[in-house]
């Protein structure tokens, strides 16, 4: 198959104050060995010398695109600009402090091929690094019972709903599927959860079970910022929770909503963030699935 006639991917490469490991991001697009490939390379408004390096990058490789945002718009909005821009069947949302191994597309497009039509996103598996690009752990563990947290393949809505399992970075989504959702919901904080949630109703997803992807750990990275005092993110997990309701259609799938919402609610009386426990209260009253303990907080964040 010629160049011309495989599927177009498009990688928006989303850069905020990542200087420090942007180079090696860059570079893992460079080294890729799937040939068709457009590159948007999205600047929001860093504050340290990212913006340089990039326009670096750019002038080297003619075909890749520049987009400076002039203020800092925040992820979700970052990404349907570049998404706007895009022609690519499929679309990778590539952060760059993480890194892309070299068959990182060329076998995520495989795998789309396997999977058929229905499937809106293919994830798999990645390695956790540090700072220094040390590995830390994958992000699945294996045993002699298999892979922790349980990946799933096919139809996943109840468990996109019920718990965390997809390693967000090796993600590569189909053009449809975003098109479908209207990209990316600008009023949220973060995107993922978001958008498993939308997708899974109506899209099948596949994992690869294999690593591609190298995610970075350190102390500036959206991860290490949740289930904290004053939690950034809470209120967007809120928010896509009553989106999540709104799409259940039957108890099964409100059940598995109510496990995460359960969780939800104990991390945010943990850490103190009391407006936002109430919120998750009453949606679990509303879904139906109150057990005792989960009274009891509710009786303590009354108050």
């Amino acid at each position: 198959m010629s160049h011309a006639e495989l599927p177009l991917v498009t990688i928006v490469a989303l850069c905020y104050n990542h200087a420090r490991f942007l180079r090696q991001a860059l570079d893992s697009i460079v080294h890729q060995t799937y040939p068709n490939l457009e590159v948007l390379l999205v600047d929001d408004a860093s504050t340290d010398k990212s913006a340089t390096i990039l326009r670096q990058y750019a002038a080297e490789h003619p075909g890749w695109r520049l987009l400076l945002m002039p203020e800092n718009v925040g992820n979700c909005r970052a990404f349907n600009q570049a998404l706007h821009q895009s022609s690519g069947e499929f679309l990778v949302d590539f952060a760059t402090d993480d890194v892309l191994l070299p068959h990182r597309i060329a076998h995520h497009v495989a795998a789309f091929h396997r999977a058929g039509p229905a499937c809106g996103m293919v994830y798999s598996d990645a390695e956790l690094i540090d700072e220094e690009g040390h590995l830390v752990r994958r992000h699945f563990r294996r045993d002699a019972q298999g892979l922790h947290p349980r990946p799933a393949s096919g139809w996943v809505f109840a468990d996109v709903l019920a718990r965390y399992f997809i390693s967000t970075p090796t993600m590569t989504m189909r053009r449809a599927t975003l098109e479908q959702l209207g990209g990316y919901d600008e009023a949220l904080a973060y995107e993922d959860f978001d958008f498993w949630v939308r997708a899974a109703r109506d899209w099948q997803f596949y994992f690869l079970d294999e690593v591609t992807t190298q995610k970075r750990l350190h102390p500036q990275s959206m991860s290490r910022k949740g289930y904290r005092p004053n939690d950034p993110y809470l209120a967007s997990t809120i928010r896509v929770c009553r989106k999540a309701q709104a799409l259940c259609r039957n108890d099964e799938e409100r059940a598995a909503l109510a496990i995460r919402v359960r969780w939800e609610l104990r991390q945010a009386v943990r850490w103190r963030n009391f407006p936002e426990a109430r919120d998750l209260f009453r949606l679990l009253q509303e879904l139906g699935h109150v057990r005792t303990l989960d009274w009891m907080l509710g009786q303590v964040v009354k108050w």
